[in-house]
């Protein structure tokens, strides 16, 4: 099947809170083949990986590990909801400081990606991307690990290992990141063309982004601070 499928058969049985006797009863299989699919010895055929779907409410893509959300619903770029869509979950409660770091980061964002699509480079763009989604995926494994309780099956990527994949993986785009922009052409990237598009003074700056400039001046000034303060 795949590397995926046993642990989150054993998932989806545990939250469910039953023995792998009763999973197999209601599966239609023996405990013994059940405990060799969980542990992943044997593999399933199509047929039990559709029971499985049915029996715990789940799409055959979740069980695959094809896709994090339950149903295997996707989502195209124009269901994805804009950064700032008013709702209950834009909102953000206590301290000024989340607030406060949100916007900087936001509109330092806005900036970012308006100088990669000024730059028409699809390569730099997909480096710059994987590099922030996975900074942000990082930090969020650090808050999810904060509470025991939480499942471990949000996560593919075994704990033991992710900072450090996480890290190599960030450094990989970084290094094609700069190639891109040095000009090298590799099988990963296609070198810039035109650096034109990153002509960056904070005149410039301001006048092209006259609401988000402050906002990314602001950012590197904290991050200058923090790293002189890390020495």
């Amino acid at each position: 099947m795949n590397a995926s499928f046993p642990r989150i058969l054993t998932l989806l049985r545990k939250e469910k809170g039953i023995s792998q006797k009763l999973a197999a009863q209601n599966l239609g299989i023996s405990q013994a083949l059940l405990s060799h699919y969980e542990k992943g010895i044997r593999e399933c055929g199509l047929d039990f990986l559709v029971r499985c779907a049915d029996f715990y409410g789940v799409s055959c893509d979740f069980l695959l590990g094809r896709t994090l959300d339950r149903a295997g619903t996707t989502i195209t770029v124009d269901e994805i909801p804009e950064p700032d869509a008013a709702g209950k979950e834009n909102v953000l409660r206590g301290s000024v400081l989340p607030v406060l770091n949100k916007k900087l980061l936001a509109n330092s964002l806005n900036i970012l990606f308006d100088l990669l699509a000024r730059g028409r480079n699809k390569s730099l763009t997909t480096e710059v991307s994987g590099y922030l989604m996975l900074a942000v995926y990082r930090m969020y494994r650090i808050l999810y690990a904060a509470n025991p309780g939480n499942q471990a099956g949000l996560f593919h990527v075994d704990p033991r290992l992710a900072a450090g994949y996480t890290t190599a993986a960030m450094h990989r785009c970084e290094a094609n990141a700069e190639a891109c922009t040095q000009g090298l052409r590799s099988e990963s990237v296609e070198p810039l063309e035109d650096a034109g598009a990153f002509a960056i003074t904070t005149e410039n700056l301001t006048e092209r982004y006259p609401l988000f400039a402050s906002s990314l001046l602001s950012l590197i000034q904290n991050a200058e601070n923090r790293i002189r303060s890390d020495r």
